[in-house]
């Protein structure tokens, strides 16, 4: 008769290696979607749909979509916050999908490939199609919004407690290594653009359109690897959500820390998809100084998470996410100095802004995970997902109606400056100690 533990220890083998070889498809995900992000959003987009929208402008320098009066300057801001406001409409009904069906996969499959077709549907922007811009930006951006929502939902279920720093850890690196080596490759296309027979304008064309092709082909090994997993019950993501929420209030602490999160990281959020913007009509740069700054900030992203980790150790994640955003208040503000057609100082502004990136995100996401009450993880950081993109419309806004009055981008560049200094003063009346206490968790003796 066979060794009843030897069974079992063949079976938790069986199970360990199912679960790593699925932990190793989703970080592919990140693999295949950070590219969007860095080479779409922060570097590329912004200033060609700008240029784009300026072409197609009247001469007071406005456009006219939906008959409404929109400066050309403000069409990219105004369209990110359009896209935003539309995946928070569509991210209950997805919740809601999943929580009936438990078949989570294929509705990744279907954001991912929408986003990925309407990305590579970029190399026909050009001429005067604004229009066109905008609206397979709203759909591109609105498919990766609620894919990452379905994407983040993914690791309490492939990853046990003890390992969720790490496995997420992992998909951030395979995010970064992504961005920054397609990056690389766009800035060789890009400067050599001459080398190879074409025009800047359909260099950077190539590189919207492979970003595309790059988050569809390698999303491939995700779905290919992560399972879905029996619906939980008979609820809605939209009745979970408000259950949640409704728990939140018994916990008046950790809802003010998460106000003060949504806050600045509204902040940060805009000035990743913004700079670009800034740095080339304002500031007066071209694109491979755009590309040069935002590999710097890359770089410099995860250097800095890990100082500022070992500031935390010896400080308290609360002191140090306090100094980080001291650091945002400064550097932003400082931008509405930068001169123009000079792009050390650009690099500069860029590696400010490099340090205290990943540190002051990463941080804000352990801290809160004192926050929660035991037992309630995985719905917290949902509902946390939901809220965060509940308001991160509100930057983009702010940065296009500031364009939209004054004119300036120097004046929309420092109008981030509020979110960061009012985040600050949130997060400096939350007593931290008593709100995880309050949550029923152990205090740290230093947080």
């Amino acid at each position: 008769m066979q060794d009843t533990r030897t069974v079992d220890g063949a079976a938790a083998e069986a199970a360990r290696s199912a679960r790593r070889r699925e932990q190793r498809g989703w970080y592919f995900y990140d693999w295949a979607i950070s590219v969007y992000s860095t080479s779409v959003l922060t570097v590329f987009l912004g200033p060609y749909l700008t240029s784009v929208a300026k072409a197609a402008a009247d001469a007071e320098g406005f456009v006219h979509p939906l008959g409404l009066p929109v400066r050309a300057g403000s069409f990219f801001a105004y369209t990110v916050s359009a896209s935003l406001l539309l995946s928070v409409l569509v991210m209950p009904a997805a919740s809601a999908l999943v929580d009936r069906t438990g078949r989570k996969k294929p509705l990744l499959g279907c954001c991912a490939y929408t986003g990925a077709a309407a990305t590579t549907g970029l190399f026909f922007l050009g001429g005067d199609r604004y229009l066109l811009g905008g609206g397979l930006l709203i759909v591109s951006n609105a498919s990766f919004v609620v894919a990452m929502m379905l994407y983040n939902s993914y690791l309490p279920q492939i990853a046990g407690p003890d390992e969720r720093d790490a496995v997420s850890s992992r998909g951030w690196a395979f995010g970064y290594a992504a961005g920054s080596l397609v990056l690389v490759v766009d800035l060789a296309l890009y400067a050599g653009h001459d080398a190879i027979g074409v025009s800047q304008g359909t260099a950077v064309r190539i590189c919207l359109a492979t970003a595309g092709l790059w988050w569809g082909g390698f999303a491939l090994i995700p779905l290919r690897r992560l399972r879905d997993r029996p619906a939980p019950g008979a609820g809605t993501g939209r009745h979970q959500l408000r259950e949640t929420l409704r728990d939140m209030r018994r916990h008046p602490l950790t809802l003010a820390f998460l106000l003060a999160y949504l806050v600045y990281n509204d902040g940060i959020q805009t000035v990743i998809t913004q700079a670009s913007v800034f740095g080339s009509e304002e500031l007066g740069l071209d694109q491979t100084t755009l590309i040069v700054a935002v590999l710097l900030v890359q770089v410099l992203a995860a250097a800095g998470a890990l100082l500022m980790g070992r500031l935390a150790r010896t400080y308290g994640a609360r002191r140090t996410i306090l100094a980080s955003l001291v650091a945002w208040t400064l550097t932003i503000a400082a931008g509405y100095f930068l001169p123009a057609r000079a792009p050390v100082w650009f690099f500069a502004l860029a590696a400010a802004i490099g340090l205290v990136l990943g540190g002051s995100q990463a941080l804000s996401r352990s801290l809160f995970s004192h926050l929660i009450p035991r037992g309630k993880e995985a719905e917290y950081f949902s509902a946390y997902e939901m809220s965060d993109r509940g308001v991160s419309w509100l930057g983009p806004l702010v940065f296009g109606l500031a364009y939209q009055l004054t004119g300036s981008y120097r004046d929309a560049i420092v109008s981030l400056v509020a979110f960061f200094a009012l985040g600050l003063v949130l997060l400096a009346r939350v007593p931290v100690r008593r709100a995880i206490a309050a949550a029923g968790n152990p205090v740290p003796d230093r947080i």
